[in-house]
């Protein structure tokens, strides 16, 4: 326990250095501003900005990450308040108060409800980001090859129906990712597979690269085939971005209730942040005093929705940090960040490297405080980024992309595969298949392979030795409530969407 403590203080310590702050304060900012325009999304402004991390440490590089994740799902109430439109699918929720508010002069109000409630419920996740990483991390240190074997399968089962509504289709997105993942040189024999004489292949498709395209180039093709949009305008803010005692007292409440919700939909992979706010909503509904403001504008159903999705993102890097099982899109190209940093999510994350993670767990904590204070400072800003045409984000997002597939190695190829997967995203949109599965398949897909022929190896072949313990049929059960938990996340998004 003092242990822990002492790793805690100087994770606030090394947080607080000049660098960290700097970079704290610019990533939360850009994400606020990805988030408030509508088209784009907290995965790929994540993926985006992934190369700019390399040249940093690694926990300054994981702290501006989670500055663009927290900022962008903040960014989304923005617009959603100002123009009707939610900058994110998390946001959708708080569209429908936010808007009827500002139609009432209380713009000003709204936002500051919403920005006060997104720090709550960030801030409030930080705590079982600290308390429970440790104890999972530590169940982890008994997986052997068998385990790991399983825990990739378990991985895949969850991510696969994530974003489809289609078990099939989420299955064939992961499927898709493990096949793109045996690509380069076989990690038991070395024997050459499937690199086309391309030496770039060597270790495998570049995850960068990857996610880049599937999130960030995919995103392009899709709003340029689209007819050039230009965003409504933005209501003026008249009213001050402050709020009584009497009210805060009044939201605190649903504050609490929807960090609760939140943070437990981000601990289960799979749930995500726009059920969270969808939940958060209709739970502020049915435990307010003040039913009949609901639908003319409610200040509670905007802290209810902008609690529950910012309280994801804290529970959400759980499974993320200590298995390697992302909860959502986001934390999945999060953890791509982490692997290209040479950090393997597990036990070591807590041992060998413990120094950097609680820098980035104190770092994720200020992020709350510095998209508090951005947020109030800056509303009237963003409120115009917001409008910002496709014209404009196009070839901006293009020019990005390129230069950030490029920096990564020097080398041209590279841009040529992220081109490549720009298109296979494109694609995967178009039939509804899910790109966060695709990327687990690439990062899951060596875990799962080593896994299980190292497990055959010390077998003799019997396979066996993948049912011998009782992790392993932990880990199966998980699996069998993985394939079946996106009909039941299914049902619950579609019956609240009804309801609203």
């Amino acid at each position: 326990m003092l242990e822990t403590l002492s790793l805690m203080g100087a994770g606030f310590i090394n947080a607080f250095s000049p660098m960290n702050l700097l970079a704290m304060i610019a990533s939360t900012a850009l994400g606020i501003t990805i988030g408030c325009l509508p088209g784009l999304s907290a995965a790929m402004g994540v993926a985006l900005l992934l190369p700019v991390t390399f040249g940093m440490d690694p926990a300054t590089g994981l702290i501006v990450l989670g500055g663009i994740y927290c900022g962008a799902i903040f960014g989304g109430s923005i617009s959603a308040i100002l123009i009707h439109t939610p900058g994110t699918p998390a946001s959708a929720a708080t569209a429908i108060e936010g808007y009827k508010l500002t139609l009432k002069g209380q713009a000003a109000k709204a936002l500051t409800v919403a920005c006060f409630a997104s720090f709550c419920g960030g801030l409030l996740s930080c705590i079982s980001l600290y308390f429970f990483s440790p104890l999972l991390a530590e169940l982890t240190m008994q997986f052997k090859s068998p385990e790991y074997f399983w825990l990739s399968i378990f991985g895949l089962t969850i991510i696969a129906g994530v974003s489809s509504r289609s078990i099939l289709k989420g299955l064939m997105s992961g499927i898709l990712g493990l096949m793109i993942s045996t690509i380069g040189m076989d990690p038991m024999e070395g024997v050459e597979r499937y690199m086309f004489g391309v030496s770039t292949l060597y270790n495998g498709v570049n995850v960068t690269c990857a996610l880049i395209g599937l999130f960030s180039m995919s995103q392009v093709l899709i709003l340029a085939e689209k007819k050039i949009v230009e965003r409504a305008k933005a209501a003026k803010i008249k009213d001050k971005l402050t709020l009584t005692k009497g009210e805060v007292k009044r939201i605190m409440p649903t504050i609490t209730r929807s960090w609760i919700i939140g943070n437990i939909l981000g601990i289960l992979p799979g749930a995500g942040a726009t059920i969270a706010c969808f939940m958060g909503y209709n739970e502020a509904r049915r435990f307010s005093k003040h039913k009949e403001e609901f639908g003319t504008g409610s200040i509670e159903g905007v802290a209810g929705s902008e609690a529950a999705n910012n309280a994801v993102t804290g529970g959400s890097l759980i499974p993320t940090l200590t298995l390697g099982i992302p909860g959502e899109s986001v934390t999945a190209v999060l953890m791509g960040g982490l692997i290209i940093h040479g950090l393997q999510p597990g036990p070591e994350l807590f041992t060998t490297y413990a120094d950097m993670t609680y820098t980035f767990f104190a770092g994720f904590v200020l992020v709350q405080f510095a998209m508090l204070f951005i947020g109030l400072w800056g509303c009237k800003i963003f409120a115009n980024i917001a409008r910002l045409s496709d014209s404009i984000l196009i070839p901006s997002i293009v020019v990005l992309c390129v230069v950030g597939s490029y920096a990564i190695n020097n080398n041209i190829v590279e841009v040529i595969i992220m081109c490549i997967f720009g298109v296979i995203g494109y694609f995967v949109r178009k039939f509804d298949l899910n790109a966060a599965a695709i990327v687990l398949g690439l990062i899951l897909g060596p875990i799962g392979e080593n896994g299980l022929r190292r497990s055959l190896m010390l077998s003799d072949g019997d396979p066996s030795i993948l049912f011998a313990t009782p992790l392993c049929w932990m880990l199966i059960a998980l699996c069998v409530v993985g394939i079946f938990s996106p009909l039941f996340m299914g049902r619950v998004e579609k019956d609240m969407m009804e309801k609203h």
